[in-house]
C-alpha cells in the first residue's frame, strides 16, 4: 500500500487485522511526542502483548480443566470451552460484535420462496366449460376460442371463419400458468407424468392376449370336433395352460454357447469367453510365436506370423488386427493431419476442435485432388499420352470366366476347354499362294523362301514339285550399302532389286565390249580379290591376338591406348563381316558344313 503524507502525522502505513479490514494507523506528532498511540475514526483492534496472550492461553486451560467458569453466548448459554477455535471464531461479515458466540454454526434463516406445489405441472387439452353457440368478441377469428387470436390458431384454416358462420365454436384452452419450480422440482423427471397413459398402454396389451387366447381355444375346439386331435387332446390342452404359467421356469434348460442364466436374478449373464472357442494361447504352441500376457489376457501380435499364413485366412491374427479396422486408420490419417497442420501454423487439435478439423482435412483432400487433376493435364498437355490411359479397368482384365475345367495330377485336362495359347501381334500359320509351307520354312544360300516348292521369291506362286526340279538359284541376297533406295517412301522387292541388278551388269558388259575396256575391268577385280585376302589374312592375325589375349590374366594386359586408330576400309570391314562369329545364326553349322 502507498505511503500517504499528512502535514500533522508522522508516517502512514496500511495493515490488516486478523478479520480481513485493512485499518489505517495514524500517529500525530504530539502523541509521538508523548509515546501514545491515537486512531483516528476507524476502529481497529489493539494489538495483544505477550503477556496479554500468555494470561488468555491460561484462562483457555482454566476453562478446559473445569477451574474457570465457561463464556456466555448472546441468550445466557455456556460455550464448550474444547470447541476448537475456528469453529469458535465467528467471520467478520455475519457478525460485527466481539461477544463470544455460536450463532453463526445454527441453521440461518433463509428468504422463503414461494415454489410450486409437489405435483402440480401445466394443464393441458380444454377446459371443462360448456362450449360456447356464439362467436365472442376478443375470440380466435378461425376457431372461435378465447384463448388464442388467429395467427396462434393451430386449427386448419377455415374456408368461412367462425367470426362471420358463427357455427362449430372450438373449446375454451386451459391457461398456461407460469410454474415457479423449486430445484428439485425442475429436475424431477417424473414431474407431470399421468400414470393412465400407462395404463391404457396395459390395458391394450392385455386385449390382445386375451383375444390370442380366445382365438387359440376356439382353433382347439374345431380341430377336437373334426377328429383330428383325438389322441392329443391331453396334450393340446396342457400346452395351452402351460402358456399361463411363467416362462422363467424352463429358462434352466437353455444352453447356448457363451450364456450363463441366473434363476434367481432371472438375468443372463455373457461369460468372458465362448467355451467352444480356442485360447489365443493354443492357437500356436511354438514358445516363440506371439507373446501372450496372461494378466490382461491380450495376443498383440499374429500366433500365425512364423508359419506364413495369410492375416485374412486365418480365424485369429492378433489383436492389433482387429484394432487396427474400421475406423482407427481414418482416425490415425486425421490425427497425422492435425499434428502435420499445428507444425504449418494452423491451431486445431482433434479433440478440442473435431468438427473444424475435419472440415479441415476434407477441403483438403479436395484441394490436393484438385492439384493433382491440373498436374496430370498439364503432363499431358505437354507430351501427350491420352490414349495410352484410356485402357479397361484393372476389374475386367483380370475378370473371372465360368469356364469349367478338371486337370489330372500330371497337368493334363480332363475336361473342359484348355487354355488358348499366347499368340503374337503378327499373323501365324496363314497359307497364300497355294503354298502348303509358310515363308521362311526353307533355306538356301542365305536366302529364305517356301519349302513346299524351293521358290525363294517372297508371295509368288506355289509351283510344287515342279518348283523343286526347275528352280535355279542365280537369287542374290539383297546387299547393303544401296542408300539411296533406303530413303524411297516404297521398298522394292527383292525380286525387283534382283532385275534392276542384273539390267545393270548388261548395260556394263555392252559397254566395254565396244570401248573393249575388259583387259581393264579384270584388272580391277584382281587388285580388289588381292586386298580382299590380306584384308582376311590381317583379320585373322587379329583374331588371334585377341584369343591369346582372352587367355592372360587381365592385371597382366598391355596398354592399348597408344595405337593408331584410323578408318576401316572397305576391304577390312568385308573381312570382319566374314570372320565375325554368329551364335544366334540357326544355320552357323550349316554355313561351316
Amino acid at each position: 500500500m502507498p505511503t500517504v503524507r499528512h502535514p500533522e502525522t508522522i508516517h502512514v502505513w496500511g495493515c490488516f487485522s486478523s478479520k480481513g479490514v485493512g485499518l489505517l494507523k495514524i500517529l500525530h506528532k504530539n502523541t509521538a511526542e508523548t509515546g501514545q498511540e491515537g486512531v483516528m475514526d476507524l476502529e481497529e483492534p489493539k494489538k495483544m502483548t505477550r503477556e496479554d496472550w500468555r494470561k488468555k492461553k491460561e484462562l483457555e486451560e482454566q476453562r478446559k480443566l473445569g477451574n474457570a467458569p465457561a463464556e456466555v453466548d448472546e441468550e445466557g448459554k455456556d460455550i464448550n470451552p474444547h470447541i476448537p477455535q475456528y469453529i469458535a471464531s465467528v467471520p467478520w461479515y455475519i457478525d460485527p460484535s466481539k461477544r463470544p458466540t455460536l450463532k453463526h454454526q445454527r441453521p440461518q434463516a433463509e428468504k422463503q420462496y414461494n415454489f410450486s406445489a409437489i405435483g402440480e405441472w401445466y394443464k393441458r387439452g380444454v377446459q371443462d366449460k360448456p362450449v360456447s353457440t356464439k362467436f365472442r368478441k376478443g375470440a380466435c377469428e378461425n376457431c372461435g376460442a378465447m384463448t388464442h387470436k388467429k395467427k396462434d390458431c393451430l386449427e386448419r384454416p377455415r374456408k368461412v371463419g367462425a367470426k362471420f358462420s358463427g357455427t362449430e365454436i372450438a373449446q375454451d384452452e386451459h391457461q398456461q400458468i407460469q410454474l415457479s419450480l423449486d430445484y428439485d422440482g425442475k429436475r424431477d423427471r417424473w414431474n407431470g407424468y399421468d400414470p393412465d397413459e400407462h395404463m391404457r398402454i396395459v390395458e391394450e396389451y392385455s386385449k390382445v392376449d386375451l383375444a390370442k387366447r380366445t382365438l387359440k381355444a376356439q382353433r382347439l375346439q374345431e380341430e377336437l370336433a373334426t377328429g383330428k386331435l383325438v389322441d392329443q387332446t391331453v396334450s393340446t390342452v396342457e400346452e395351452h395352460n402351460s402358456e399361463d404359467e411363467d416362462e422363467d421356469k424352463y429358462a434352466d434348460d437353455i444352453d447356448m454357447p457363451g450364456q450363463n442364466f441366473d434363476s434367481k436374478r432371472r438375468i443372463t449373464v455373457r461369460n468372458l469367453r465362448i467355451r467352444e472357442d480356442i485360447a489365443k494361447y493354443l492357437r500356436n504352441l511354438d514358445p516363440n510365436s506371439a507373446y501372450y500376457d496372461p494378466k490382461t489376457r491380450a495376443m498383440r501380435e499374429n500366433p500365425y506370423s512364423n508359419t506364413g499364413k495369410n492375416p485374412e485366412e486365418v480365424g485369429y491374427a492378433g489383436d492389433n488386427f482387429a484394432r487396427y479396422t474400421g475406423d482407427t486408420i481414418s482416425m490415425a490419417q486425421t490425427q497425422l493431419f492435425a499434428w502435420e497442420a499445428y507444425e504449418r501454423g494452423t491451431d486445431v487439435h482433434l479433440q478440442a476442435d473435431p468438427t473444424k478439423l475435419e472440415l479441415l482435412h476434407q477441403s483438403y483432400k479436395v484441394k490436393k485432388e484438385d492439384f493433382k487433376g491440373q498436374q496430370k493435364e498439364s503432363i499431358l498437355e505437354k507430351y501427350g499420352g491420352q490414349q495410352h490411359l484410356e485402357v479397361p479397368p484393372r476389374e475386367l482384365l483380370l475378370a473371372q470366366t465360368e469356364d469349367y475345367v478338371e486337370y489330372s495330377r500330371h497337368g493334363a485336362v480332363i475336361k473342359g476347354q484348355e487354355k488358348a495359347i499366347a499368340r503374337s501381334k503378327y499373323e501365324e500359320d496363314v497359307l497364300i499362294n497355294n503354298h502348303t509351307c509358310i515363308w521362311g520354312s526353307y533355306w538356301k544360300d542365305g536366302i529364305w523362301g517356301y519349302k513346299c516348292c524351293h521358290s525363294l521369291v517372297k508371295q509368288s506362286y506355289c509351283t510344287g514339285e515342279a518348283g523343286k526340279k526347275t528352280t535355279v538359284s542365280s537369287c542374290v541376297p539383297f546387299e547393303e550399302g544401296l542408300e539411296d533406295e533406303l530413303k524411297e517412301e516404297v521398298p522394292k522387292t527383292l525380286l525387283e532389286l534382283h532385275q534392276e541388278k542384273i539390267k545393270e551388269k548388261k548395260k556394263k558388259n555392252k559397254k566395254h565390249k565396244k570401248k573393249g575396256g575388259d583387259s581393264s575391268d579384270e584388272e580391277d577385280d584382281s587388285k580388289k580379290k588381292e586386298k580382299l585376302k590380306k584384308a582376311l589374312d590381317a583379320e585373322e592375325y587379329r583374331l588371334k591376338q585377341v584369343a591369346e589375349m582372352m587367355q592372360v590374366d587381365e592385371r597382366k594386359r598391355p596398354y592399348h591406348s597408344l595405337k593408331e586408330v584410323r578408318e576401316p576400309t572397305e576391304e577390312e570391314m568385308e573381312a570382319f563381316r566374314m570372320k565375325r562369329s554368329r551364335p544366334d545364326d540357326p544355320m552357323a553349322s550349316f554355313l561351316s558344313q
